[in-house]
């Protein structure tokens, strides 16, 4: 029987470089992770690309959603809603294949309630003049809505003790690995293995049993 897979929740403040740091890890992705694409109604940034970075929806699809019970959460945040499609969700971690979901942090709490089994990792900053830089730089924000997203920022930190591992994002090849060094432990949990080596064993010994 294939083991369960796991769901990797990475999320953190609005400009801590949560897509980045995923960008990075899935151009290698040592573990085969599965994205799960998350649904958003906020506009496409530069660069970004529809079904790839998000599933680029208009309010009324995405309300739509939440009627159909489609979402495994959602979230509305700065004035546009963020949410995850949970059936292709279900359907990988059956098949034995670890999920990887980048959300915000508002969803990743709904995300632990409904499945407190996940591996949780919050990204931090390095500092929040630093958080806010970057904001900044993106240049797609005006100031009343960089001040919004600190203020936001204070209070998703403050959630941290409810995650499981807190990565800081000083430089995204050393989060990376960070985070891949989180999986790979989290993989070799006794629990996580002691059935399949329980089942070696006994298979081992009722074989021997036959041939005796």
């Amino acid at each position: 029987m294939e083991a369960r897979g796991l769901l990797i929740v990475l999320s953190g403040p609005s400009g801590v470089g949560k897509g980045t740091v995923r960008s990075a890890i899935f151009e290698n992705n040592p573990f085969n992770y599965v994205y799960s694409v998350s649904a958003t109604t906020r506009k496409k940034r530069e660069g970004e690309v529809d079904g790839k970075d998000y599933h680029f929806v208009s309010r009324e699809e995405f309300e739509q959603l939440i009627q159909e019970d489609a979402l495994l959460e959602y979230a509305e945040y700065v004035g546009n809603y963020y949410g995850t499609p949970i059936a292709k969700i279900e359907e990988n971690l059956a098949a034995g294949k670890d999920v990887f979901l980048e959300i915000e942090v508002q969803g990743a709490m709904k995300v632990k309630q409904k499945m407190p089994e996940g591996i949780f990792i919050f990204l931090a900053p390095p500092s929040l003049q630093e958080l806010e830089s970057r904001i900044t730089g993106r240049g797609t924000d005006d100031a009343s809505i960089i001040y919004e997203r600190m203020q936001m920022a204070r209070e998703e930190i403050d959630l941290m003790q409810h995650y499981d591992y807190v990565v800081v994002n000083d430089k995204v090849k050393h989060a990376v690995a960070k985070i891949n060094a989180i999986i790979m432990s989290e993989h070799l949990r006794v629990e996580r293995v002691v059935d399949q080596l329980k089942l070696d064993i006994h298979n081992y010994f009722q074989k021997v049993g036959n041939e005796s």
